[in-house]
């Protein structure tokens, strides 16, 4: 009876409503079910139908209470993923404080037989696990999932925690319809609000309800009322060319600045970088190792000591840390760590290798500071307001004759001045224990360049002969000098390998050193032509520095961050010695970027029996914004097209 009353119910529902998904609760519709695609997102494997979050404090228990709805429709077999529930929950280390999840109800409803089949989760299969030393992760996956399924989900999540106010993702990997986020904060915990990403606002909301909360010594407290809501969120792809995902997926964020205890008393949390430089001042760790003196007659040879060029001087104690230490891959800013016990084990972290370079140049009359930042895959640190959990890395400026050098001595392949990619990531904070910390720019010195000269002739047994000549600067001759020195034959297999059309031999280069500005090599190659033809089909771009468009998104919501400027150069010259007649050339091409961003040329001609080619493409922007997203995308398309496609015919004499 009761099955026949809830079908009865669902098909009534059915017969009232449009041909559309169901966003506005989580009842589950017969459109729901029998939708399966997404017109706005043909690429969707899942989508979110509909999601709700409300937090709000406990006046009760005095706890942070946050209850989630979830629906999702499951468009196809690639979407199963998105029915495994992972919840991470935050426990101080001792267990005795923690995040608790209550009240999980899962059902997967589909259509079999033209009924109506709800399967529940059972409470067994919720499973509860460590995660690391601050998070317990649980876990469960929807039952009876199929292509067409719908599911929903929901709990409760108690925080003792109201320091960590629950924050809301409004995006993820795939589509949503319909997220809202409502927030109870009563009014002597006060947040700042960070709202990320570029997508708006369909419901922002906010009112005040007074006295929501009162105390046991009849304190009371006005609550702030915040309802926030977005409509139809696209998926957030991640492509080439950005940092990290956290800088642009589209959620609100509450970090603690002040409590108000109902006796008067105040807690500030959030502190001014004012109070943080007094703090790293006198703490134990970074502050402590920044002060401790480092015995430089023991470590540096006279030769260093007794050197009178600053620059100089900086540049071999610079090369004694990067040489003589060695990164042992721990990101820890904040790890324990000392300077003595690093002299002595010859390995450690970022700070503490760094820090050594800092104490040793200071202590040699060097102009130094330290400077914390955020690598590229950490995010962007926050500026309004000290959030020291933001940095990651600690690296070293030193200033010599009125010039900055960014110096970071972890990596052993990079050159005086530069800094690994993964901390091209704009900004950092410069401390100053006397005039107060200050935000620096983190910017590449110089262009980085790939330049490419080919130079080739058609010998007797009508092969094309020549030799190759490149060169790199900047962070192109960084990744190139670190992929030959870490491993050459690897490498030359590899130049091989990506030339399969030519043999490839007497591969030389002029670059020694692990840290030169420049990496330089030449190799000869050979290639037959096909003489069973009339004519021949020759690509001059024998190299080519793109393989296809790296941009392929219909649309990017978020930067084109490529960490640096960039050149490429590639000249082309064939001596075809009266064996051969020119009988097309490729058109010249020439185009450019909005506002001088960037421009690509491209030439061929003919000079007797030569045929000369250039090619030439600069990026000229470090960050493109997301409205030159399309401009891009078709730029590169056709920087593509030329290196694939230009094609130089030629008739046998």
């Amino acid at each position: 009876m009761n099955k026949t009353l809830l079908l009865l119910a669902f098909f009534s529902y059915f017969a009232l409503s449009a041909q559309t998904f169901n966003s506005t609760d989580l009842r589950v519709t017969k459109d729901d079910l029998t939708l399966n695609t997404y017109e706005k997102d043909s690429t969707a494997n899942a989508l979110v139908l509909y999601e709700q979050g409300n937090s709000y404090f406990d006046r009760h228990d005095y706890v942070l209470t946050t209850k989630e709805k979830h629906k999702l429709k499951i468009l196809n077999n690639q979407g199963f993923d998105h029915a495994t529930i992972e919840v991470y929950l935050y426990s101080e280390k001792s267990d005795s404080d923690k995040e608790k999840i209550e009240d999980i109800i899962a059902t997967t409803y589909n259509i079999e037989n033209n009924e109506v089949i709800a399967t529940k989760l059972s409470e067994e299969n919720i499973y509860k696990t460590r995660y690391n030393e601050h998070y317990n992760k649980v876990t469960f996956t929807l039952p009876n999932v199929k292509a067409g399924s719908v599911i929903t989900y929901s709990y409760t999540l108690i925080s003792p925690f109201m320091w960590k106010y629950k924050g809301w993702e409004f995006q993820s990997s795939i589509p949503k319809l319909y997220s809202e986020y409502k927030a109870s904060i009563p009014g002597n915990w006060l947040y700042h609000k960070k709202l990320i990403g570029s997508e708006k606002f369909a419901v922002n909301e906010v009112d005040i309800k007074k006295n929501c909360l009162t105390s046991f010594n009849g304190g009371k407290a006005d609550c702030e009322e915040s309802v926030y809501a977005m409509k139809n969120v696209p998926a957030f792809i991640e492509e080439d060319y950005m940092t990290t995902t956290d800088n642009y997926l589209a959620r609100i964020e509450y970090v603690l600045k002040t409590f108000h205890s109902m006796d008067g008393v105040i807690k500030n949390y959030t502190k001014t970088w004012k109070d943080v430089d007094k703090e790293f001042k006198t703490e134990d760790g970074i502050g402590k190792q920044l002060r401790k003196k480092v015995n430089t007659e023991e470590l540096l040879s006279q030769d260093i000591l007794n050197n009178q060029n600053t620059l100089e001087k900086t540049q071999a104690i610079y090369k004694y840390v990067q040489n003589n230490y060695s990164w042992n891959n721990d990101y820890k800013l904040f790890s324990d760590f000392t300077i003595k016990e690093l002299t002595k084990t010859k390995t450690g972290n970022v700070s503490a290798i760094n820090i050594l370079l800092h104490n040793l140049l200071d202590q040699t009359g060097i102009n130094v500071k330290p400077v914390l930042l955020s690598t590229r895959s950490n995010g962007y640190p926050t500026k309004i307001f000290p959030v020291i959990d933001d940095f990651n890395y600690l690296i070293v400026k030193a200033t010599i004759n009125g010039k900055d050098y960014l110096l970071d001595a972890t990596n052993k392949f990079l050159a005086f001045g530069e800094l690994p990619y993964k901390c091209l990531n704009y900004y950092g904070r410069e401390l100053d224990f006397k005039e107060g910390s200050n935000w620096v720019d983190i910017e590449p010195q110089s262009i980085s360049r790939v330049m490419y000269s080919v130079n080739a002739s058609i010998n007797d047994n009508d092969e094309i002969i020549g030799k190759v000549k490149d060169k790199y600067t900047g962070y192109d001759a960084y990744f190139t000098r670190q992929s030959y020195f870490e491993n050459k034959e690897e490498y030359v297999d590899e130049l091989i390998n990506n030339t399969p059309f030519l043999e490839i031999y007497n591969h030389e280069t002029s670059t020694t050193g692990k840290t030169e500005n420049t990496f330089a090599e030449t190799y000869d190659f050979e290639y037959t032509i096909d003489d069973n033809t009339n004519l021949v089909y020759l690509n001059p771009f024998i190299i080519k520095f793109f393989k296809e468009n790296p941009f392929k998104l219909q649309e990017r919501s978020y930067p084109i961050e490529l960490g640096y400027q960039r050149n490429y150069l590639y000249s082309f010259s064939i001596d075809l010695k009266d064996k051969y007649t020119v009988q097309e050339l490729p058109k010249p091409t020439r185009l450019a970027l909005p506002n001088n961003t960037g421009d690509v040329s491209f030439s061929a001609q003919q000079l007797g029996n030569k045929v000369l080619l250039n090619f030439k493409l600069s990026l000229n922007s470090v960050i493109y914004p997301a409205e030159y997203y399309p401009y891009l995308k078709e730029f590169m398309g056709k920087v593509v097209n030329i290196q694939k496609n230009s094609i130089i015919v030629l008739s046998k004499n």
